[in-house]
């Protein structure tokens, strides 16, 4: 049975979505669960959301927390006893195969890094998230970076991109991902000097490379995996939840101002209530922390019960897939080819 470590206090409404998240997920998958965290408080909350314990679920006790607000590197390092180190401590000594978090991201980065460590040839993690696209649910699109490294070198970016289209192929079962460089245009030409530079490597790489996309493709199905830097992925996630939260209040304003508008509403609830399903974060629970040995997930500050389930369900799937043994294949060929084309 894979085992996953949940960081029970990182998340803004700890650890009661962690625990009925981890609940649902001990229900529906098969799967155990340990939640990290403060023993009295996490037992509290298990016992106060009812029957739990015939389920999979262990809790194992950290002292501290780490807040959105601490340093992160510097709290990891000084909070020995913080729950997502203790919870990376278990995937590093074998007693968890991956570990989902709600917490502060640059602390859950600094703690896989440090204690879990890097597959071999990773220079740097990228942390991805799916994004919808007019492909069809089931074919949403993959983007990373997202925000782990804000100025990655070209060889970081071809890196990416065998990772990504990795766990574009693994996870949500899309046999030739087509993967592409984020630029303001198609041409070879366009683009900054980073994407200029990357785009040689990742044409050598052993992935369906397609050149350059814009922003728009991300949606409009041309795409299956996004390669950029992390400071334009995390501005490019946070204005699609702008814009998705937006469409949401513009068309509850505009069905909810007239009679006329109130009575298409209901008769349209069906595609209405499949169109929230399909644009919710939280059906995918979180972003995973590519490059790093074991699983690691990181999941929105103000995730809810079911992204927590969606999270355990998708680190068990990366655990199931063997995704991290591939990615080490891959790139360990991709630097044999480099060394002997150099020797050449």
């Amino acid at each position: 049975m894979v085992t996953i470590a949940v960081d029970a206090m990182g998340g803004d409404n700890a650890p009661r979505v962690e625990v009925e998240g981890a609940i649902e997920a001990a229900r529906a998958y098969n799967v155990k669960i340990v939640l990290v965290g403060r023993d009295q408080v996490i037992r509290a909350e298990l016992d106060r959301q009812g029957n739990w314990r015939t389920l999979p679920i262990e809790v194992v006790h950290a002292s501290e927390v780490i807040t959105m607000d601490d340093s992160a590197a510097k709290a990891v390092r000084s909070n020995r006893d913080c729950s997502i180190r203790v919870a990376s401590r278990l995937v590093r000594d074998g007693h968890a195969d991956g570990v989902i978090s709600a917490g502060n991201t640059g602390a859950v980065m600094a703690a896989a890094k440090m204690t879990q460590g890097m597959l071999p040839g990773v220079k740097r993690p990228a942390l991805g998230t799916a994004l919808p696209s007019m492909a069809g649910p089931a074919r949403p699109t993959v983007v990373l970076d997202v925000g782990a490294n804000v100025d990655p070198t070209p060889r970081m970016l071809a890196q990416f991109a065998i990772m990504g289209a990795i766990y574009s192929k693994s996870i949500f079962q899309i046999p030739n991902p087509r993967v592409g460089l984020l630029s303001i245009g198609e041409e070879d030409h366009k683009g900054n000097e980073l994407t200029r530079a990357a785009a040689p490597l990742v044409r050598d790489l052993p992935v369906n490379f397609i050149g350059n996309v814009e922003g728009r493709d991300i949606y409009n199905g041309r795409v299956d995996v996004v390669v950029c830097d992390g400071f334009t992925g995390n501005v490019l996630l946070k204005v699609s939840e702008g814009v998705a939260d937006l469409l949401k209040h513009m068309l509850k304003e505009s069905l909810t101002s007239r009679l006329s508008g109130k009575i298409g509403a209901w008769l349209a609830r069906e595609g209405f209530r499949d169109l929230k399903k399909r644009a919710d974060y939280s059906e995918y629970g979180g972003a995973p922390l590519l490059g790093v040995r074991g699983v690691c997930l990181i999941c929105h500050g103000s995730s809810n019960a079911n992204a927590i389930k969606n999270a355990i369900r998708v680190a068990a799937e990366y655990v199931n897939a063997n995704l991290n043994t591939a990615i080490e294949s891959e790139l360990s060929r991709w630097c044999s080819t480099q060394l002997a084309a150099k020797a050449d």
